[in-house]
């Protein structure tokens, strides 16, 4: 078992691992940059070290600094969080060639399901069904124009590195993909130092369902039921809960088979999810795979009484899975929200200083939080500065309770999403299960695509 873990990211995610290893008497290392001096994940570590300046780069990005930190402090193994250095295969591989754990699978899968082309070539060989599309780099726009017009459109044009809805745009119509081409381009290159551009058909009003797996290097996988992601902005996940209301017993069976049958098939281990997107017919597709902790993996934990981050530590640590599927069960409803300071309508961060928190309280409320009453949300990085999770008997009933607890939840200081969340969870297509990806275009903002 590891005895020393330094977290190689900040926020929330970084207080949710520190209290996993608490709880399993590892001690814990936080690296944090000059804007996170006051955050409450650098007080809550056992130990923290100073990374560099505020930005990115100038930090949680640089892989030597954090793996000689882990070095000179002892450490015997990273977790890598999620966002940052998490699917970045060459600093998986730096450390395993310096000797420390990295707390996810190995650097060659990370790479091969790093780059979305990559993934969907080695998907379909593992017999996943795929959205209809190209499983190569585009070679230009012209090329883009002449594909699309054969697939017809709409179409999705995608980034094949990268996540988080950069380099994505669904278009319509050919002025609008040359539009769209170069810029998705450039934001690929600057995000992710890779431009490769490549096409698939847009399916109108999916689901997007995601598949957690579990997996030790013995050869044994299972899967943990499925999280409903659907509620989304700028294709970023806004509301996921578990399990989806959609999925019948069948149709959820397949897709947790077909989502073991994919780790397997590239020889995956540790905590890892297989995103699908589901049209109305329960007929489902590969999107791609996440080898990572996801920002949303306590719906998870709440309907099925893991924990995930130990369970990811464990198998780092070279442990068998102890679980079979039959063990995995399925209790009760979960629903989390991604708070973010952003303007509510606009999306606009909205960076500043808290002035006053007061958070809901209740036996089956958890929260996982990046600030406290006096954080300034620094504009470095991603606006998301807590995630409000409840869970109940049953779906209804978890959606009263999130709807009372965000009635509850106050924030001052900073603009927050919080009034889109609680227009989303109140509208009747929300409580009816009508959860589909073009819901906030079709009910919040209005736009019908």
């Amino acid at each position: 078992m590891l005895k020393k873990i330094l977290i190689a990211n900040r926020g929330e995610i970084a207080s949710r691992v520190i209290r996993t290893c608490k709880k399993m008497n590892i001690i814990s290392v936080a690296v944090y940059s000059k804007a996170d001096e006051d955050a409450p994940f650098v007080k809550e570590a056992d130990e923290a070290y100073l990374l560099g300046g505020p930005r990115a780069q100038e930090s949680y990005l640089d892989a030597e600094k954090i793996i000689s930190i882990a070095k000179a402090s002892g450490c015997d193994g990273i977790h890598p969080g999620y966002g940052f250095l998490s699917e970045n295969s060459s600093f998986a591989k730096k450390c395993t060639e310096e000797g420390i754990i990295f707390i996810g699978p190995s650097h060659d899968v990370i790479d091969m399901m790093g780059k979305k082309i990559e993934a969907r070539k080695t998907m379909e060989k593992a017999g996943l069904p795929l959205v209809p599309g190209i499983s190569r780099p585009l070679a230009n726009v012209d090329e883009a124009a002449l594909l699309a017009e054969k697939m017809g459109y709409p179409v999705m044009l995608k980034a094949s590195s990268g996540g988080g809805g950069i380099g994505m745009q669904a278009v319509h119509h050919e002025e609008e993909l040359r539009k769209a081409f170069e810029g998705n381009k450039k934001r690929a290159e600057m995000f992710f130092g890779d431009g490769a551009m490549f096409l698939e058909k847009f399916i109108t009003s999916p689901r997007h369902i995601e598949i957690q797996v579990l997996a030790d290097t013995f050869g044994n996988t299972i899967y943990l039921w499925e999280r409903e992601c659907s509620i989304q902005r700028r294709n970023q996940k806004v509301v996921e809960e578990a399990p989806s209301s959609f999925l019948d017993a069948e149709t959820r069976k397949k897709m947790g088979e077909a989502a073991v049958q994919a780790a397997k098939a590239i020889g995956y281990s540790n905590a890892g999810t297989i995103e699908f997107l589901v049209d109305s017919d329960k007929n489902f597709y590969f999107l791609e795979m996440n080898t990572r902790l996801q920002v949303e993996h306590p719906v998870t934990e709440e309907i099925t009484g893991l924990d995930l981050v130990e369970q990811q530590i464990r198998l780092a640590s070279g442990e068998r899975l102890e679980l079979k599927q039959e063990d995995v069960q399925l209790n009760g409803h979960a629903i989390e929200v991604r708070i973010y300071a952003e303007d509510p309508k606009t999306f606009f961060p909205s960076p500043g200083k808290i002035t006053s928190l007061s958070l809901p309280e209740g036996e089956r409320i958890r929260h996982e939080l990046a600030v406290h009453g006096s954080s300034t949300v620094s504009h470095f990085y991603d606006p998301m500065i807590a995630k409000l999770i409840v869970s109940a008997e049953n779906r209804y009933e978890a959606i009263q309770a999130l709807k009372n607890a965000l009635d509850q939840y106050e924030i001052q200081g900073v603009k927050t999403n919080i009034p889109m969340l609680r227009d989303v969870i109140s509208h009747e297509a929300f409580k009816n299960g009508d959860t589909t990806t073009s819901f906030v275009n079709d009910y919040y903002l209005g736009i019908k695509i």
